[in-house]
């Protein structure tokens, strides 16, 4: 084990992504014109400058947007919280010289707050490669127990170049000693 690593650490990317702030911002702006819309509705006065619904009826319209506010809203503040918790966010360890795998997570606050996977070397059977493209794109590494689990190292949010996910495969295969699989749709 002279040339090759001996500790390989990844940090892995939680919910603190550009797509979720986007969505906050998405959420924000729908929920509270919802809301606001709704009230308009109810008290028969302008408040939006692009849209007047005064003339809506309050009972099915208004409570039919206060609804769909109030949804939107809650949607925003979950997120918002995923955010400032970083759900989802940790490490994989790889060290050779300990012959042990360590994933480790932030969850939820609580008792649980922190994920620890442990496996060693002699439990991994490989590490499987699973692209699948379309709408949908989704590009992450496995990894593939003996007792036939298949634990994602890496969000499937996280997109990576074909040659960056073989490069990054290819060298954890070649840490823990295993072989490479594919799954590719």
């Amino acid at each position: 084990m002279d040339n090759q690593k001996t500790l390989l650490k990844d940090d892995v990317v939680g919910a603190r992504q550009l797509s979720n702030f986007i969505w906050i911002v998405i959420l924000a702006i729908g929920g509270f014109g919802f809301a606001l819309a709704s009230l308009e509705c109810y008290f028969k006065i302008n408040i939006l400058p692009l849209a007047n619904t005064t003339n809506l009826e309050f009972i099915p319209q208004g409570i039919t947007m206060l609804f769909y506010g109030t949804v939107a809203l809650g949607l925003m503040l979950y997120i918002s919280l995923l955010i400032y918790w970083d759900i989802g966010a940790g490490v994989n360890e790889f060290d050779a010289s300990s012959q042990v795998v360590r994933i480790i997570r932030k969850g939820f606050p609580g008792q649980n707050r922190k994920v620890l996977i442990t496996y060693g070397f002699d439990k991994i059977r490989a590490i499987e490669i699973f692209v699948e493209d379309g709408l949908n794109p989704r590009r992450t590494l496995f990894l593939c127990t003996k007792d036939q689990r298949k634990i994602p190292l890496y969000p499937s949010s996280q997109l990576f170049t074909l040659e960056g996910l073989e490069s990054k495969a290819g060298e954890i295969a070649s840490v823990i000693g295993v072989n490479l699989e594919g799954n590719l749709s």
